[in-house]
């Protein structure tokens, strides 16, 4: 194993390409995640209709309507110089909602969570292009790849999508989860469907400093590629003064170890497969192996 000198605690190149290979993305994905308040901010829509809904988001819609009823009385209380108290004594409602209601926070139409087919979407993309457009069909094919969700999830996307053409910036629209807008962003434009690239475009339009991060990243995978040691020191300076600025300090501080990364060959591909091996059996005997058993199962005898 490559253990780097005292005097030189950061120039292993194995680590950098490393970093290089398993960073990047995370980053981009921090910064949008920092960026979700303006991306809702830009997505909410100026007018709804209902009849577009499907009967889970239009509970959801309803749902939003009644909470938006609540904030408008608190905040009419605060106006008229209640107490915190007071509010909460006349409303029923717990201290910490009704702070944040008096603090301005604003409820979004659709609340998004994580679902089990956000993992699936680009296979679900392939096989809707491809002509598959019946949910219970496309439920099948995913469960033949390892889906465990429900057929409802299927057929609930199915429902969107075919209702992606008709949609527009006015129509009232579910704010993609963190990962999605990830994933849209750094997907090819002519990849995309018309209703991801209304997003994507409303985004840049909206949070120009989330497109530069997406710039920046693409110049950074391209330097990786290309080998361009030149363009380092360049995209160091820029990336620190953007959204993804702890990745690029990162970068700067291990700055001689990603510039051997880049020039070299060497690869920590063959250390990383053997550390997985050795972890694979230790795993099949459930950790108790000790080192002269590792050492006759993966060695042999001497």
């Amino acid at each position: 194993m490559f253990v780097p000198a005292e005097d030189e605690p950061t120039q292993d190149p194995w680590r950098a390409a490393e970093k290089i290979s398993l960073r990047p993305g995370g980053a981009f994905l921090d910064a949008v995640c920092k960026s979700m308040r303006d991306i809702r901010r830009s997505m909410r829509p100026s007018t709804v209709k209902p009849d577009l809904l499907t009967r889970a988001e239009r509970i959801q819609y309803e749902g939003y309507l009644r909470r938006e009823e609540v904030n408008k009385a608190i905040t009419a209380m605060k106006d008229e110089g209640f107490s915190l108290k007071e509010i909460v004594r006349r409303t029923g409602i717990s201290r910490g909602t009704v702070r944040k209601i008096a603090r301005g926070i604003q409820n979004d139409v659709f609340r998004v969570r994580e679902i089990s087919l956000d993992a699936y979407l680009p296979i679900l993309d392939a096989l809707w292009i491809e002509g598959c457009h019946n949910g219970a069909e496309l439920w099948r094919r995913l469960q033949a790849r390892g889906f465990r969700g429900s057929l409802r999830v299927v057929t609930e996307w199915t429902t969107r999508r075919r209702r992606a053409d008709r949609l527009c910036l006015t129509d009232l629209q579910r704010v993609p989860s963190a990962r999605k807008i990830t994933r849209m962003m750094t997907t090819n434009r002519n990849n995309l469907t018309r209703t991801d690239a209304v997003i994507v475009a409303n985004i840049e339009k909206s949070v120009p400093a989330l497109a530069t991060a997406r710039t920046l990243l693409d110049r950074f995978q391209t330097m990786i590629r290309k080998r361009s040691i030149s363009d380092l020191s360049p995209w160091v300076s820029d990336a620190k003064s953007s959204l993804i600025a702890s990745f690029g300090n990162g970068v700067s501080k291990d700055i001689d170890a990603i510039r051997n990364a880049i020039e070299q060959p060497w690869s920590s591909g063959q250390v990383e497969g053997q550390i997985n091996k050795l972890k694979m059996v230790k795993r099949q005997m459930n950790g108790r192996a000790k080192i002269d058993l590792l050492q006759a199962r993966l060695v042999g005898p001497s």
